[in-house]
């Protein structure tokens, strides 16, 4: 897969805090956010004030909360669905029997 950066060998392998664990994807800090069994890569801090997004959760509707100011974030697509318009970055994600993989 080229262009793709393994992170861990499954997601099994990841510190999953409420949801939300931070990765290494070749020097470059990222999160891994889990909800109803798909996962996300996204930034390790949130646009806003620079909370670092793995000391946050995953609320009940799958959007990431940021733990300085509360701030929500869709892992699906980035959006602040909080209404003061940051985005949160993404990137493509694949989760295969060779590993966890991350497109930067």
């Amino acid at each position: 897969m080229e262009g793709w950066i393994k992170v861990a060998e499954s997601l099994a392998e990841l510190d999953f805090r409420n949801g939300v664990a931070a990765a290494d994807a070749n020097g470059k800090a990222i999160c891994i956010g889990i909800f109803r069994d798909e996962a996300f890569a996204f930034a390790h801090k949130c646009p806003h004030a620079g909370g670092f997004l793995a000391e946050g959760y995953v609320d009940a509707l799958g959007n990431v909360v940021c733990p300085v100011h509360r701030y929500k974030f869709c892992m699906a697509n980035g959006r602040n669905v909080s209404g003061e318009g940051y985005f949160l970055k993404r990137w493509p994600l694949r989760v295969s029997e060779e590993g966890v993989f991350v497109q930067l």
